[in-house]
């Protein structure tokens, strides 16, 4: 069965998500409709490809993925249907496609629009060419590259790690973008401390549940995607310690003090 999913910046009781699933029922009736992800943080085009970037791959190969985040097209930026890695996406060309995929895509085609402004129709009419089985270059002309804007990464710096929270869950749990390579390339066999918005903030302990540390403890762990997680067992840590997107996250060789990660 065909599936189409939908990444959106639309609150739950909007208009919009009714527009396009109602359009591609009609367009192409029988094909699996999901909602990705909503809510998305309305023009956070960083947001939306951490999302996409990290759950896209879970659908069958073949999968469309509509992003409708900060989408309407300005002078530069294109409506795009893009097949890369066995999927496909369609969007606007600002910026999104390269921090979702981070590689050249396999094929880069700016959508013909026939004069049609409404990005919700086009998009509908995009993916529903695709779950037909129409190639991708019948849509409009091929294009050799797509916007460039890449993701924040973490640095090394004199045998400090200097990351910055990226993504904040449902829980509160604060994601950065140190890597597990990037955090054993440094600190492997070596003692550490990681500290979050202060130096009396830090643990010098990697976890592997949440529950490995007593209640309102500051911890650390690398979740499903690699990425290092800060958290408090049984507590939003974002709410405790005034966490953000942009927080940084450093870690350093652990200096002689106790450990103090018993916040409250």
């Amino acid at each position: 069965m065909p599936i189409i999913t939908l990444t959106t910046e639309w609150k739950p009781n909007d208009i919009y998500s009714g527009i396009i699933k109602g359009k591609l029922c009609s367009l192409c009736p029988g094909t699996l409709i999901i909602d990705n992800a909503g809510g998305i943080p309305a023009f956070n085009i960083a947001h939306a490809s951490f999302v996409i970037r990290n759950t896209y791959a879970n659908y069958p190969e073949g999968s469309v993925h509509i992003i409708c985040v900060h989408s309407e097209a300005a002078k530069g930026h294109d409506y795009l249907a893009v097949k890369a890695k066995g999927h496909f996406f369609i969007g606007t060309d600002n910026g999104i496609f390269n921090l979702i995929l981070n590689s050249e895509p396999d094929e880069i085609i700016k959508i013909d629009t026939g004069g049609i402004s409404d990005e919700l129709e086009i998009f509908a009419k995009a993916a529903a060419a695709i779950v037909s089985g129409k190639e991708l270059s019948q849509l409009g002309n091929q294009l050799k590259a797509l916007t460039e804007m890449y993701p924040l990464r973490a640095t090394i710096e004199k045998n400090v790690i200097i990351g910055s929270i990226i993504f904040i869950d449902s829980y509160g749990n604060a994601i950065s973008n140190i890597t597990r390579d990037v955090f054993f390339r440094v600190f492997e066999n070596r003692e550490y401390r990681i500290m979050m918005q202060s130096t009396r903030n830090y643990t010098d302990t990697l976890s592997l549940n949440y529950n490995d540390v007593s209640n309102n403890t500051l911890l650390a762990r690398f979740n499903r995607l690699d990425l290092l997680e800060i958290s408090i067992n049984g507590a939003d840590v974002c709410e405790v310690l005034s966490i953000e997107i942009g927080s940084v996250v450093l870690i350093e060789s652990k200096f002689k003090t106790p450990a103090n990660n018993q916040l409250f």
